[in-house]
């Protein structure tokens, strides 16, 4: 379905009959306010859970996070490439910032194989790098006095289902590829909010599994007494 609202969430939806927001929302309602919010913040939790068991495990391009991680890398590069002045310090920041989220969660999942603590200092870098990121996106919106989309708008329980929903970068870039810079930025600043959850999720988890089993060094040295005992 189409939902049209304010200039943003048209961009959100294509291809289906157009129905006036006000409209939707009163048939609608429950979509789209009270509980809905909830509901969605539950799911992306739901999500994060059920990747960290995935975490020791396969390909990092499987997880979750970096999958989002790496659509957050590639719309940021081609929001600078096409909205900031070449020679604009500001696009070397993002882009780096955008690529050290990525980055060292590859490092992570690889370090998570020997060390907790490795993985819990690349996951926690990953997160502050995004972090940085996102102030750069709300930095732009702010002094270009665009809008920000609202915690509870429909913009953003629009991308948010989208971001749950869609995995691959191709889709985000080419709804991009006809969007605003206004609408860009505020995508992805959804995707980052998203992934911050993911990231979250993951440290609070193998900090509790850090605690009750120890780190790799802990792990030999009840494998090297077991041994001894053995003998």
């Amino acid at each position: 379905m189409r939902l049209l609202y304010g200039g943003g969430l048209s961009a959100l939806y294509d291809g289906a009959p157009v129905v006036l927001y006000g409209d939707y929302k009163k048939r609608h309602r429950t979509d789209y306010v009270g509980d809905a919010m909830e509901r969605r913040r539950r799911d992306d939790i739901k999500i994060a859970i059920m990747d960290i068991s995935n975490l020791h495990t396969g390909s990092y391009r499987t997880f979750l996070a970096y999958r989002k991680a790496e659509i957050i890398y590639d719309m940021t590069y081609y929001f600078c490439e096409k909205y900031l002045r070449k020679g604009d310090r500001t696009i070397d920041q993002m882009v780096q910032a955008a690529r050290s989220g990525k980055q060292n969660i590859i490092e992570g999942k690889e370090a998570a194989r020997t060390s907790y603590e490795t993985l819990l200092k690349l996951m926690n870098v990953a997160r502050a790098s995004l972090q940085e990121l996102l102030a750069d996106y709300e930095d732009y919106l702010r002094t270009r006095h665009l809008r920000q989309w609202a915690l509870n708008s429909v913009e953003v329980k629009a991308m948010r289902k989208l971001g749950r929903e869609r995995k691959d970068s191709d889709y985000f870039l080419s709804l991009a590829q006809t969007r605003s810079d206004e609408v860009i930025a505020n995508m992805v600043i959804v995707l980052i909010c998203q992934e911050d959850v993911l990231l979250d999720r993951y440290t609070k988890k193998q900090e509790e599994k850090f605690v009750k089993e120890g780190g790799f060094r802990e792990k030999l040295t009840r494998e090297r007494l077991a041994y001894r005992k053995s003998r």
